[in-house]
């Protein structure tokens, strides 16, 4: 019997296997593709459950089990090529919006979830830049992170529980607990039993080695997130599974906690005409505590002039190497003007041309600037292709007048094979940088990766993380264990091996990814 028609006698969502479909579903936002051989829409968490214990019951099939949501992640976390489940089109609902938390499932669109706790006065801060088109899953498989992570934090910092089927075919709530309730857990005769028991050894046995091996930088996704589940006092096993990209176990319902935004806003545009003080301004800017700190480089304004006409009148003189975009946030029109001139007034020593924006007109072309960087390139280079690969780097932004020069030295080695812009969150040191490139030259193939491998030996020579909020999948999963070394790798590994011991999970991703099988799948069309 074909593996389609196996499926169907035990859900009763939807199941297809036309070409058409698997197509679709062969790629997300990455450089890479893989074909799956079934799409699955389950309509509960009993058909995830019947699908769990199918795979795991027939060995002899090598089937495994990949969720996808918006497809909108660039690093490949989202394709395989077993069974592929769409969450979008049953696990959809806002189940409750409270006043200080809110509960859905992960099908759920991000704009269609904060139009909803909007009208209550709440906001999920952590939103990625993604946000017309991820989904609310996604964004805690990846511990997204966004423009506000400056102020709010990453996802893993909104999670009140999750439900979570796990590899034993049950569904089971995870949420924080206090030290003195931890025993009970560890004592329960089941298998979430069994994983508190083994995680809570895991991370009490090698205490010292994990803390340490923490990345030393404001936000990170990479790797399983060991350093933030037990701090003596709580253990929050929700840490371990955001950030995990699917490889642990299925997701099914999210508590979230919001927050009350402050409703009035001010923008501080900064000009550079040079790197050399860049540190030095960036910690004048953050004394002052701006919600959100951005920035695009000269490449991007190229752009903007070429083919945004909003932004053609925004840089009518010589241009600038960096703008950044300090926007504050506060409780009154005027408080938030004087947070704007108390932080230009510091930056008189270093002479820079700056301005408050105080028309939300104006403000928004900025804006689009920074959010089009990317699309920029994108939408106006037919012969070349989008190519994700060193799309999220961060290093601390005390370094940055150092490290961005021989960044932006080691790129332009690359130039005759590709075209970027440098814009990101200039408080936090991370920079998104997405080149066109020509994937069908294999020449072109070969330079992708060699240029990869000099910025992930520069990004982790000044301690930095390979991906601050985009995560590891396909790319960055080959490199966990020299980001981190073989004993936090094999540390990472026994996670995997913990929750999913058949892994049947998310294959290829984090601890499990190898550079062979992510080269094997890199696209060419």
């Amino acid at each position: 019997m074909a593996l389609k028609d196996d499926i169907k006698r035990i859900i009763k969502g939807e199941v297809t296997d036309d070409s058409d479909t698997l197509t679709k579903y062969s790629t997300d936002a990455s450089i890479f593709e893989i074909s799956p051989s079934l799409i699955v829409y389950p309509e509960d968490s009993e058909d995830i459950k019947s699908l769990i214990k199918f795979v795991i019951q027939n060995p002899q099939k090598n089937l495994s089990l990949t969720v996808r949501s918006g497809g909108t992640d660039m690093s490949g976390g989202a394709i395989n090529d077993s069974i592929i489940l769409d969450m979008t089109k049953h696990f959809n609902k806002i189940l409750e919006i409270g006043s200080d938390s809110a509960t859905v499932q992960p099908g759920v669109y991000y704009r269609d979830f904060e139009k909803k706790t909007l009208k209550k006065g709440l906001l999920f801060p952590s939103y990625p830049a993604s946000r017309e088109i991820c989904t609310m899953g996604g964004i805690v498989a990846n511990n997204a992170g966004g423009e506000k992570t400056l102020s709010y934090g990453q996802t893993k910092n909104y999670i009140k529980s999750l439900k979570i089927i796990l590899s034993d075919g049950k569904e089971y709530l995870i949420e924080p607990i206090i030290a003195g309730n931890l025993q009970e857990k560890i004592s329960n005769d089941n298998f979430l039993g069994s994983i508190y028991k083994k995680i809570y050894q895991l991370v009490e046995e090698n205490f010292e080695l994990i803390q340490k091996a923490k990345p030393k930088v404001h936000k990170n996704s990479s790797g399983y997130f060991l350093w933030d589940i037990w701090d003596k006092e709580t253990f929050d096993l929700t840490r371990l599974v955001t950030g995990s990209q699917g490889t642990l176990g299925m997701i099914t319902e999210i508590t979230f906690k919001l927050i009350k935004p402050k409703p009035y806003f001010a923008l501080l545009v900064i000009n550079l005409d040079s790197l050399d003080k860049l540190d030095q301004i960036i910690s004048e800017v953050l004394e002052f505590q701006p919600e959100t700190f951005e920035c695009f480089d000269d490449q991007t304004i190229q752009y903007a002039i070429r083919f945004l006409p909003e932004a053609k009148k925004l840089f009518t003189q010589t241009l600038p190497a960096l703008v950044l975009m300090a926007q504050f946030s506060a409780n009154s029109p005027q408080e938030v003007l004087e947070k704007c001139k108390s932080t230009q007034k510091n930056l008189q020593e270093f002479n820079l041309q700056s301005k408050i924006i105080g028309d939300s007109k104006l403000e928004e072309k900025y804006w689009l600037v920074r959010h089009e960087s990317f699309n920029l390139l994108r939408h106006h280079s037919s012969d070349m292709k989008t190519a994700p690969f060193i799309d999220d780097i961060i290093v601390r932004p005390e370094k940055l007048h150092i490290f961005l020069p021989k960044l932006k030295k080691i790129l332009e080695k690359y130039k005759d094979y590709m075209l970027y812009t440098i814009a990101g969150h200039i408080g936090e040191g991370n920079f998104h940088i997405i080149p066109l490139v020509d994937l069908e030259a294999e020449l072109v193939r070969g330079q992708i990766m060699q240029l990869y491998k000099e910025v992930v030996d520069l990004v982790l020579e000044f301690e930095g993380s390979l991906t601050a909020e985009h995560n590891d999948g396909l790319i960055r999963g080959p490199y966990l264990e020299k980001v981190y070394g073989e004993e936090i790798y094999q540390l990472f590994k026994e996670v995997k091996n913990i929750f999913d011991p058949k892994n049947i999970f998310n294959p290829h991703k984090k601890s499990d990814a190898t550079f062979q099988y992510s080269l094997n799948h890199m696209i060419k069309t």
